[in-house]
């Protein structure tokens, strides 16, 4: 799945300036699907402005592709709207994308000849229980395909303005905090009892949980959320399709062209990784468009098995660690945040790492932003958190995911030991006790560039500090 997060250095050819929006958007989408063949684009209504015309745009200005390749069997466009329960000034913007579909549809009916639904799906962030997803199913097809039958002063509303279709959507909800990720089996199970679906996609993010509990205690929480889903797939005999919302930094998942292998392994049960930005614009096209047909032709297998006890200790611990080190990090983070460049017109997103202490209440900047200040600080995030872990924790970690020893060389070759020093001295030291359990080689430029940063930020030298932070970004062929 193509998505629309801003993680990127490098803009794509057919963007003008540094931040994607608008119409550019349109040919983002059309550029995934005709040269990066992927078949299945992220459409995002939440925390951004949205073109609610991108099917009648599509056809339009590309006709003899999608005349050969139809969208909603062949390519597919899914929506991701805003979370009333946690984004309520945005709630009207959930409404306005589901009123979309049934006009897209007929827009596609039109141009096919035929009856096609070009989107019938949309995903919830911040999901948390069944009736979340439940309730949008019972909006659409009360309020939306339910009105037809209603009468204005003298005609029913589908005599006047045409059949609502299609009379079904498929809701995907999207987890994005550790108690609900570790019910993601509950919250399925309760909505298919209430539901008559053939089958059903479940998005984990991975991110989000990393962002709140750090990177070990995200891929451990996703493991043993993989491993009770595929359980409960056995138990009712339905085909449940997980997605992962992996991105190219190690801390949000290492998933990028020329290491979807380990993902591959890592989570061998999704039947969809997200390609986001960096993915599919900091890499050659040709490398992109081969890693793209390399998870095509990967079946899925039965997830890693985990000792759930055992992952539930190293989680909780690992949290604890993480949380009271990012507590004493959270206003340089903040600050250094200001100077990451914007990639694409986003608007406040509300699901933000935060909590109470005697201090007060604190919160981070997004996921990609936070990976992008600390990287641009050469203060690698997959750090934290690890000093809470004993020999036997790092045998099992490294049981379930293969990877996790070379993902953390790959981070720690944009250390930088000197910048350190800016940290809490407890801090310092449980980094280098973490530090001696690694063989790596850092990359020098990326360590003077980091060097650079940090001095133009103690002197408020803003123009040059943002220069330094693009330039250490091209090194790792990611922003954040």
């Amino acid at each position: 799945m193509s998505t629309q997060h801003p993680d990127n250095v490098r803009q794509p050819f057919f963007v003008n300036n540094n931040v994607i929006a608008g119409d550019e958007e349109i040919k983002e989408a059309f550029y995934a699907f005709s040269h990066l063949k992927i078949k299945e684009q992220l459409w995002d209504c939440e925390g951004k402005e949205v073109d609610n015309f991108v099917v009648e745009k599509l056809f339009t200005r590309y006709e003899d592709y999608f005349s050969k390749n139809k969208l909603g069997k062949d390519r597919f466009i899914t929506l991701r709207g805003p979370n009333p329960r946690i984004e309520k000034q945005q709630g009207k913007i959930l409404i306005e994308a589901l009123e979309s579909i049934p006009r897209n549809y007929d827009i596609a009916k039109h141009f096919y000849k035929e009856d096609v639904a070009p989107m019938f799906e949309i995903a919830i962030p911040m999901t948390s229980s069944a009736n979340e997803i439940l309730r949008i199913k019972e909006y659409y097809n009360k309020f939306i395909i339910g009105k037809q039958n209603s009468f204005t002063n003298d005609i029913k509303i589908k005599d006047w303005v045409g059949e609502f279709k299609p009379s079904e959507i498929k809701v995907i909800p999207l987890i994005e905090d550790k108690e609900s990720m570790l019910d993601a089996d509950k919250i399925v199970k309760d909505y298919l009892n209430k539901t008559k679906e053939e089958y059903q996609r479940v998005w984990l993010a991975r991110s989000d949980p990393a962002l709140n509990y750090g990177n070990i205690s995200a891929i451990l929480i996703n493991k043993v959320s993989l491993q009770r889903l595929h359980n409960l797939e056995q138990n009712l005999s339905l085909d449940l399709y997980p997605i992962i919302g992996c991105g190219s930094v190690p801390f949000r998942g290492g998933f990028r062209p020329d290491k979807v292998g380990n993902c591959l392994k890592a989570y061998p049960s999704v039947q969809t990784f997200t390609l986001q930005s960096a993915f599919k614009y900091d890499f050659p096209e040709d490398m992109v468009r081969k890693s793209v047909e390399h998870i095509e032709n990967t079946k899925r297998k039965k997830p890693v098995q985990v000792d759930e006890e055992k992952a539930l200790e190293i989680i909780n611990k690992v949290s604890a660690k993480y949380q009271k080190q990012v507590t004493h990090l959270a206003p340089l983070i903040n600050n250094i945040a200001h100077y990451i460049p914007q990639r694409r017109k986003r608007k406040l997103h509300i699901g933000l790492f935060g909590y109470s202490r005697e201090s007060g209440k604190f919160t981070l900047p997004r996921a990609i932003k936070y990976c992008a200040s600390l990287y641009s600080l050469g203060i690698p995030p997959e750090l934290f958190g690890l000093s809470a872990l004993n020999d036997k924790d790092y045998e099992f970690i490294n049981e379930v995911t293969s990877s996790f020893e070379t993902d953390m060389q790959d981070s720690l070759k944009y250390l930088n030991k000197n910048n350190l020093k800016i940290l809490p001295e407890k801090m310092q030291q449980d980094i280098k006790k973490v530090l001696e359990r690694y063989d790596f080689e850092v990359d020098k430029k990326h360590e003077k560039i980091t060097s650079f940063v940090l001095s133009e930020y103690k002197k408020n030298q803003t123009n040059a500090l943002i220069e330094d932070i693009e330039r250490a970004a091209a090194i790792r062929n990611f922003l954040g």
